[in-house]
């Protein structure tokens, strides 16, 4: 039976009505009987289970809670969340315990409550000796919530009901275990080729980067004791052989004799207490004492200091790590030894400590009187993480690289500022490339073929339309204006919020934000403007719901009986219009907005028009920017001699 205080927040409603955490927002603004928040903040409130549950059935969206969700809820409302990473500890090890000792927990499953947890922590302690430090006793976790995970690992196994664990947990405090994502750690293995042999990651987190690597035997050291414990779990539940310890691995090296076939790393970023001091003199600085400021050159040199000679390397890099000017000695150093082998952009945001654009240097220990490397390979991958595995396959296999890759040679990199980020000698697409022509040719053929322009009839004389305002409108009840917040902070996780550049691209919200009071969700046929109004601004009617509106936006949702939305969005478009063409571009009061009054009918042919012009004008753009980029290859080519006229 659940407790009735346990809690829940918008994420977990959201997941338990299968739904979005829109949908979530939408319900507690649309209805007045939704639960209140029991607790949790303003942007994070939390509910009770009990109630959110009893509304979900009186509302006929109810879906029946898996027991493995029950059993986190109770975990989580168990007791403080800075302690929860003890309990999610503790529940790995119990797991472990399970699947290593089944007859010992039958027996002691049959104890009461008390007397289980007094057996309990002893002996999930002596079945799991590979975990660093002390556990947690069994007292951590509630022996109604083991009860229940042992049931649910019976029909799971221990390791897929673990893995859902550790995915909560993850995503509820994304901010500050900062897990690499899953893709990135993936691609990251890849390039290391840790398929095989002994990895290592020195800052292992909560293991992310070793469980994709595969490798026969894996070490990890995490300087959080309770991220150690679970990684050390993760990977025996999975049946990897792994030695995982606790400490700070540049001031105290649990490995520091090892030396192995790969290293996989994402470190912190900015860590100025790294202990530059106290290791001034440590001769894992092959390469040149990291300043200060570098924290992230000293993580360079710890892994090359563990991988033996011709070895692999690929550790996660703030962007401004290839160009600092404090780290060029070292950067030097390692172009002039061979070490560094290939730098990759990444898209923003795909390293979670930083919303920077990150880079994966990829390096080689250089063996013995071998002859050093004479280019470095840069790729732009961005978001496509399949073109840096395709680049640095073909650089390997000396195959044609792809268009956003490029070898440049080292004595080119070793100038005044020796930098080698990527993003300043390739672009994303190279426009020198032959095949780069045709395809930006195709598609301005594709553009100029799909221009429609709407034929229009002139009129002998001026129609006079009868004019309303969208104030008179709104008081009339036929259409409703809100507003975006002034100001509003983005977060790598919570609601989509579709912003004015959105807007102005047709895209898909790019931005996301905390569920807080206030925020309005956008619905299918709602009508969203810019709140200052310039010439390259558009006025669109939304495709699709869910989002939230961001900062500087307006939105006016319509009776569609009454006001057709396309109609509407053509006469705010055209007062919008009207304003910048007299000069006056700026703030406007949309309940001045005027509009013809028209029949419902005739509005809709006025709007569908409308539609046609505001597509006209999206194609017109777009023509803009592929005619740009076909006279920019068509250039480059001719002049690069990898065209030619004919």
């Amino acid at each position: 039976m659940m407790r009735d205080d346990v809690t829940v927040n918008a994420a977990d409603i959201a997941r338990l009505a299968d739904v979005g955490r829109a949908a979530v927002s939408n319900w507690r603004k649309r209805f007045d009987d939704f639960p209140e928040p029991v607790g949790g903040t303003a942007t994070s409130p939390a509910f009770s289970l009990a109630q959110v549950e009893q509304w979900l059935r009186q509302h006929d969206r109810y879906v029946e809670v898996p027991p493995l969700e029950r059993a986190w809820q109770r975990l989580r409302s168990a007791g403080e969340d800075l302690r929860l990473g003890d309990a999610v500890g503790y529940v790995g090890a119990f797991l472990l315990y399970l699947r290593r000792d089944a007859a010992g927990w039958r027996k002691l499953s049959l104890l009461p409550d008390d007397q289980l947890v007094q057996r309990l922590s002893a002996a999930v302690q002596d079945a799991v000796p590979e975990i660093p430090g002390r556990l947690p006793g069994a007292s951590a976790v509630e022996p109604e919530v083991i009860r229940a995970l042992a049931e649910i690992a019976a029909e799971r196994g221990p390791a897929g009901a673990f893995d859902e664990i550790c995915d909560r947990y993850t995503d509820l405090h994304s901010r500050r275990l900062l897990a690499t994502p899953r893709d990135v750690a993936e691609l990251m293995a890849r390039l290391a080729g840790t398929s095989s042999g002994t990895v290592l990651d020195p800052s292992c987190g909560i293991g992310t980067l070793l469980l994709a690597c595969g490798g026969s035997r894996v070490l990890g050291q995490d300087v959080n004791a309770s991220a150690a414990r679970l990684t050390a779990t993760r990977l025996l539940l999975h049946g990897v052989d792994a030695v995982i310890r606790a400490g700070d691995s540049l001031r105290a090296d649990a490995f520091s004799s090892e030396r192995v076939d790969a290293v996989v790393c994402n470190p912190p970023f900015n860590d100025r207490g790294w202990g530059y001091e106290e290791l001034t003199s440590d001769p894992r600085w092959e390469y040149g004492l990291p300043p200060r400021g570098e924290s992230e050159l000293a993580w360079v040199q710890h892994c090359l200091a563990h991988v033996r000679p011709g070895g692999l390397v690929v550790i996660m890099m703030p962007g401004v790590a290839a160009s600092r000017r404090a780290g060029r000695r070292i950067r030097g150093n390692l172009l002039r030894a061979g070490a560094v082998r290939a730098i990759v952009t990444l898209s923003a945001g795909a390293a979670p400590a930083s919303s920077g654009a990150p880079d994966l240097w990829v390096l080689r220990r250089p063996e013995q009187d071998e002859q050093p490397a004479s280019d470095v390979l840069l790729v732009n991958a961005g978001e496509d993480l399949a073109v840096a595995e395709a680049a640095w396959r073909a650089y390997t296999d000396s195959t044609e690289l792809p268009s956003a890759a490029r070898t440049v040679r080292i004595i080119d990199l070793l100038d005044e500022e020796i930098s080698f980020t990527p993003t300043h000698r390739v672009s994303g697409l190279s426009q020198l490339e032959p095949s780069v022509f045709t395809a930006v040719r195709e598609r301005t053929a594709a553009a100029l073929a799909g221009l429609d322009i709407p034929k229009l009839t002139p009129l002998a004389r001026r129609r006079e339309l009868p004019m309303a305002t969208v104030g008179e409108l709104v008081r009339a009840g036929v259409v409703a204006v809100y507003q975006g917040p002034l100001k509003m902070a983005f977060e790598e996780d919570g609601l989509p919020v579709l912003t004015v550049k959105d807007l102005l691209l047709d895209r898909a919200p790019s931005r996301r934000t905390g569920d807080v009071p206030g925020l309005v969700v956008i619905e299918p046929g709602d009508v969203v403007s810019p709140l200052i109004h310039r010439r390259d601004m558009a006025t669109r009617v939304m495709r699709e719901g869910g989002a939230v509106l961001g900062p500087e936006l307006l939105l006016f949702r319509t009776d569609p009986d009454r006001l057709d939305p396309q109609f509407l969005a053509g006469c705010l478009r055209g007062t919008g219009e009207s304003s910048t063409r007299l000069g006056s571009s700026g703030r406007i009061d949309p309940r001045r907005a005027q509009l013809p009054r028209l029949p419902i009918d005739e509005q809709r042919a006025y709007g569908e028009t409308f539609r046609r012009l505001l597509a006209f004008e999206d194609a017109v753009r777009e023509m803009r920017t592929v005619s740009d980029a076909l006279v920019r290859s068509g250039l480059d080519g001719l002049l690069e001699g990898t065209l030619q006229p004919g």
